[in-house]
């Protein structure tokens, strides 16, 4: 998703100068704007790290489908010792059963020459992955940050609802110390001053509930900012206009906006992309597989570095046979001479160094239909992806729909609640003075009161309405919302 979304949605009320502000030293006691809370909750929202770890996760199957391209190499060496008859494995010749060393060091290597085209369509399909993670975690961003709008215009409604009860607490108490007054001259009966009294107390009382509320939507945007329900906290209150404010697109034409702009769409597409060469990889199994490999090694053995050095002389022995016919034994010569070490190390690794380079050319014929599966697997996979391409676009257009639906009702109940209040308050005007000239009784001016209190609360939750579906219809359409 663009980041003028996000920034665009946020400029719905940041743009507008604060009503009012807090001097305070603690991030706790703050007076909270609407951009730094949503600010606050992508750095700390745990779903926007999720997204981005699963990001980080694309990003690291994506490079090791690239370098999977590259020759694979490994290097071993070995010591050890034996003891007992054995076998030397330099010169492949029975040993005493003297103590005897052994290294043995190489290198091999391989490469794929063809694969069926496998490695190329993996690394295509991982990049696929990758992009279609970056619309997960734009998307999961723009979740966060409209959760986060949507709970801070219930407490600006709050607010504002609690200021109107406020108002008309204030009210209800100067009209029943005025009609305390008149009572007290015999100008009107006791029972106006009781009814006024229990209306004052009424009024407390909503007051109280709005307090409440006000409360409780605090809580709820505090916690979705994952701060400490102890920690004191309060918002900073927009100065919100409705001007301009209308719906001057259809919702097909809204739909055909955001099914090009928003990120789960983008995903869902990016997602069928990457099954698809999912397949093509899987498919790669069927064919002929040829590699190169090659490898080099030596060995040395103590049993080899000792040699007999001959000085020239020799030892007479007997052989163990007698001359056919007596009983005269024959004898034998061996050379005399002593043993020395004087074959090493470096020479027999030299000596023993064997090299070796070879062409593969491996041909499935019977693997159990492990590949056929795997192949069937992801064509299975690739029509999920397909199918729920299909579904996120539903949802898209059901859910501009219904936000189309909501605002067209909101404008026009903002409409009415303004003509509604612009009449309560003449109402108001005239029942008052003919309340205060005693022309009309309490009911008639109580009645005229609460109406009116009424239609302006009526009218605040038609505007912030109107306002937030307005401004989400415009999220869809990529537009700056700044007003």
């Amino acid at each position: 998703m663009k980041a003028k979304v996000v920034c665009a949605l946020l400029m719905m009320f940041a743009a507008c100068g604060g009503a009012f502000a807090q001097q305070v030293d603690t991030v706790a006691g703050k007076v909270w704007s609407l951009r730094e809370c949503v600010d606050y909750a992508l750095a700390n929202n745990l779903q926007v790290k999720r997204s981005e770890l699963s990001l980080e996760l694309s990003s690291i199957d994506k490079r090791q489908a690239k370098l999977a391209l590259l020759p694979s190499a490994n290097a071993f060496a070995s010591y050890g010792f034996n003891w007992g008859r054995g076998i030397d494995p330099v010169s492949n010749q029975f040993i005493s059963s003297q103590r005897n060393g052994y290294t043995s060091v190489g290198a091999s290597g391989d490469v794929d020459l063809f694969n069926g085209f496998r490695l190329q369509n993996t690394i295509k399909q991982t990049s696929a992955q990758f992009e279609a993670s970056e619309e997960d975690l734009a998307k999961t961003r723009n979740d966060v940050s409209l959760n986060v709008i949507s709970l801070f215009v219930d407490v600006v409604f709050n607010k504002e609802l609690q200021e109107n009860a406020r108002l008309q607490l204030a009210s209800s108490r100067q009209q029943l110390e005025r009609t305390g007054k008149l009572v007290a001259a015999g100008s009107l009966p006791r029972s106006d001053e009781l009814n006024l009294q229990a209306q004052v107390s009424t009024n407390e009382l909503n007051l109280i509930n709005q307090e409440n509320n006000l409360n409780l939507s605090l809580l709820r945007l505090q916690q979705a900012l994952q701060l400490p329900a102890s920690d004191k906290f309060d918002v900073e209150i927009p100065d919100i206009s409705t001007q301009d404010l209308v719906l001057d697109q259809t919702r097909n034409e809204i739909f055909h906006v955001a099914r090009g702009t928003m990120p789960e769409i983008r995903s869902a597409a990016l997602r069928i992309k990457s099954t698809s060469y999912a397949v093509r990889a899987s498919r790669g199994n069927l064919y002929p597989r040829l590699s190169v490999s090659g490898s080099i090694n030596s060995n040395y053995s103590s049993a080899s570095a000792t040699r007999f050095i001959p000085d020239g002389g020799f030892n007479m022995f007997e052989t163990g046979y007698f001359v056919q016919g007596t009983n005269e034994p024959v004898y034998g010569l061996e050379p005399t001479g002593s043993f020395r070490e004087i074959y090493g190390f470096n020479d027999q690794l030299k000596d023993n160094l064997y090299k070796s380079v070879s062409l593969t050319l491996s041909i499935p014929i019977f693997n159990n239909f492990n590949a056929r599966a795997n192949v069937q697997r992801a064509m299975i996979s690739h029509e999920q992806a397909r199918i729920n391409a299909r579904e996120i676009e539903n949802t898209l257009r059901q859910n501009v729909e219904t936000s189309y639906n909501s605002a067209l009702a909101a404008s026009k109940s903002y409409n009415a609640s303004l003509r509604q209040v612009e009449a309560r308050e003449e109402a108001y005007r005239m029942a008052k003075q003919r309340f205060d000239i005693g022309a009309s009784n309490y009911v008639e001016y109580q009645l005229a009161e609460n109406d009116l209190f009424q239609a302006r609360s009526d009218l605040s939750r038609a505007k912030y309405e109107f306002i937030f579906r307005k401004k989400v219809l415009d999220f869809y359409l990529g537009n700056s919302l700044g007003l």
